[in-house]
């Protein structure tokens, strides 16, 4: 009976320590937004974007990838190079906040040029958010329960991306595209501003 009631208390974030329970919960608001919107992005491109075609959403995906994975070693150097939490608090916390309204250039957009200019700024800002989530969570990870705090992470923003990637085509499909992306701005937004609670549990002194 404990190994069930267990479980539970995982899932419903028990027995963790405020730091790291806050960034699962933002990070499953924030994967859950960027759910929204992912699955049925190439036809929200051939629809709003001129000339848009699975190509176009290829090579915009692409884009979005490359630059990730291209800039995320230096940024997360970076990371590293600079002493003390509350660096790493600020890089994540503003360049989560630039994420969270970057969809919002979907509205205005209507070039290919555009897009991928978007998908390179995009891929830039989150080359910078993952060093230094990871960063702030692996420093405070409860000790002797690693993998089941990682597997509670992954398994509470894959149920959010599972969820909400049905609603967003729902969304998408009865009330428009403009709709949901504000919603998945709306959204992100919040999941940015759940990271702020765990700035009282820092250390913000040189501890490196």
């Amino acid at each position: 009976m404990k190994r069930y009631l267990a479980t539970l208390q995982n899932y419903l974030l028990k027995e963790i320590n405020a730091v790291i329970r806050y960034l699962i919960i933002s990070d499953v608001v924030l994967t859950g937004a960027a759910a929204l919107l992912a699955p049925i992005f190439a036809i929200f491109i051939e629809d709003f974007i001129r000339g848009g075609n699975a190509a176009v959403a290829g090579v915009a995906a692409g884009i979005y990838l490359f630059t990730k994975s291209i800039a995320q070693i230096p940024a997360a150097m970076v990371v590293d190079k600079i002493r003390g939490e509350k660096d790493d608090f600020y890089i994540m916390f503003i360049f989560t906040l630039l994420m969270a309204v970057i969809p919002l250039l979907y509205l205005v957009i209507d070039t290919p040029l555009g897009l991928y200019v978007v998908q390179f700024v995009l891929g830039l800002l989150t080359a910078f958010t993952y060093p230094s989530y990871m960063a702030i969570f692996t420093r405070h990870i409860d000790k002797t329960k690693e993998g089941t705090e990682w597997g509670t992470y992954f398994t509470l923003t894959d149920l959010a991306s599972a969820g909400l990637s049905a609603i967003g085509g729902v969304i998408a499909t009865t009330v428009g595209f403009p709709a949901l992306i504000v919603a998945v701005v709306i959204l992100s937004f919040i999941g940015s501003l759940l990271l702020f609670p765990i700035k009282p549990y820092l250390k913000f002194a040189h501890h490196r």
